[in-house]
């Protein structure tokens, strides 16, 4: 075993953003080119294309997405939701942690590399700017050890000038997700007085994504992202990370002649590091540092196409694959996920495809009797509660279907506002030739617009024959 190769046995055992001192080890990444690099950019602009259109995009007047967490509104593709539909919530939660441990299972940490916002705004935006401001890593590094003078001030006031700007953009698009971009707009065009608390907020996110994308950056993904740590229990050795074939590449050394060699394909010339955002070795095996970002197979492909080699020395691959040469396969575990995964899809597509855009409950009255009213008359006293899930105002009766009988109101008028909830009382009455048995089954119809809303089977107590 090559002394490298002894000596990554102990990477585990520190941070590679920490010193002996424990200090920070500042990370300057190489600029990365490639198949891998390319395709993120692309899969990079359609995401914040969707992330920065989708608060604008309005159906029948209403947000195509808001997810107010403060006052429990959830608008999902142009569909309302709200405190009432928490069973649909509380499915999709479990379906999305499944498919978590699914996800992880099979294709190791590909959201992080691919789509994480995290990713997505410091690898493929901010750094960026960064490369175009400062230059590639020894350029940024020798800025930052320079001493301050013209040149310095003017690229470091520069970038954060703009960093700042950037983080400010992306708090107001944050809060449009939140109040929906109606409510922004007033916030920004009205005067400050009146909006203390929204552009406080404005402010505060500001400057929370100013100090994650300018100064915390990969800490945010080893140190307070749980996905990595998570990495331990949900990865097995049929998972697909980004992993270097130690198999092909050990031991490493310099290149040489093929008749003088030993050696694998490796020629230790650390680019895979070098281009690293998290500041790892990819040969020292899975760690929960690695995001899957695909920089080090990028590099490690341009250096075999340039020593004449295979590219997928670093690679797309299961540990098993590697060591054993087998092909991916659906283990136990997997199918098992996979199963999981399917029934809570089929049950919480299943309770959003039947959701109604009203939810009605009549029940009669808990511990009261019927009631003698003049006429020959008796009353049952019912408890009704509808739900409004639409946009709309909604104004509503109640009838019943199957006998002739008069519904008297107690109370508010039947009106809900948008997402409204009426809760009160009616009183029917039905003459007392109409009842033949002690317990008469009805059927209330609840109506809006010319349109029956519900149908609610009950029961009306009253003694038959009795005059």
């Amino acid at each position: 075993m090559s002394e490298s190769s002894q000596e990554s046995k102990n990477f585990r055992n520190s941070l590679s953003t920490v010193n002996d001192a424990g200090k920070r080890v500042w990370v300057y990444p190489k600029k990365p080119s490639g198949r891998f690099y390319t395709a993120r950019t692309i899969v990079s602009w359609f995401l914040l294309l969707f992330l920065f259109g989708a608060p604008f995009i309005k159906i029948n007047g209403h947000p195509f997405i808001m997810l107010n967490l403060l006052e429990r509104k959830f608008v999902i593709f142009a569909v309302p939701f709200g405190p009432h539909d928490f069973y649909i919530f509380l499915l999709g939660f479990i379906a999305t942690i499944i498919f978590i441990f699914l996800f992880t299972a099979v294709y190791g940490r590909v959201f992080c590399g691919w789509a994480c916002p995290q990713t997505v705004f410091l690898e493929l935006v901010f750094r960026k700017i960064e490369y175009f401001i400062e230059g590639d890593a020894n350029k940024q590094r020798q800025l930052d050890e320079m001493p301050w003078n013209s040149e310095k001030i003017l690229k470091k006031g520069g970038k954060n000038i703009i960093f700042f700007s950037l983080s400010f953009l992306i708090a107001n698009l944050f809060l449009s997700y939140i109040i929906g971009v109606d409510e922004l707009y007033k916030i920004i065009t009205d005067p400050p007085a009146r909006h203390l608390s929204g552009l406080t907020a404005i402010t505060i996110f500001s400057v929370a994504f100013y100090f994650v994308f300018a100064w915390f950056r990969e800490q945010a993904c080893t140190i307070v992202c749980p996905y990595g740590r998570l990495q331990g229990v949900l990865l097995d050795k049929n998972s697909l990370v980004v992993a270097y074939d130690h198999v092909r590449g050990e031991p490493r050394g310099k290149l040489k002649k093929a008749e003088d060699s030993s050696n694998g394909d490796c020629i230790d010339c650390a680019l895979c590091v070098d281009v690293c955002p998290t500041g790892i070795d990819i040969r020292n095996g899975v760690q929960l540092e690695c995001v899957n970002c695909t920089a080090c197979i990028d590099a490690c492909d341009n250096v075999m196409d340039k020593i004449k080699k295979p590219r997928g020395l670093v690679r797309y691959a299961s540990l098993s694959g590697i060591e054993q040469k087998l092909p991916f396969k659906f283990t136990p575990r997997i199918m098992s996920y996979t199963f999981l995964l399917f029934l809570i899809v089929c049950v919480f597509s299943f309770f959003l495809i039947t959701r109604a855009d009203f939810s009605v409950n009549v029940l009669r009255t808990p511990g009261m009797l019927y009631q003698e009213q003049p006429g020959n008359k008796i009353s049952n006293l019912y408890n009704i509660n509808v739900v409004n899930k639409t946009f709309n105002d909604v104004a509503f009766e109640v009838k019943v279907k199957n006998l002739q009988a008069e519904i008297i109101p107690i109370g508010n008028d039947y009106k809900l506002g948008p997402q409204g909830i009426y809760e009160g009382k009616f009183m029917l009455v039905i003459d007392k030739d109409k009842i033949k048995r002690m317990n008469t089954p009805i059927v209330v119809g609840v109506m809006s617009n010319g349109k029956e809303i519900a149908s609610i089977k009950s029961t009306f107590l009253g003694q038959p024959g009795v005059k």
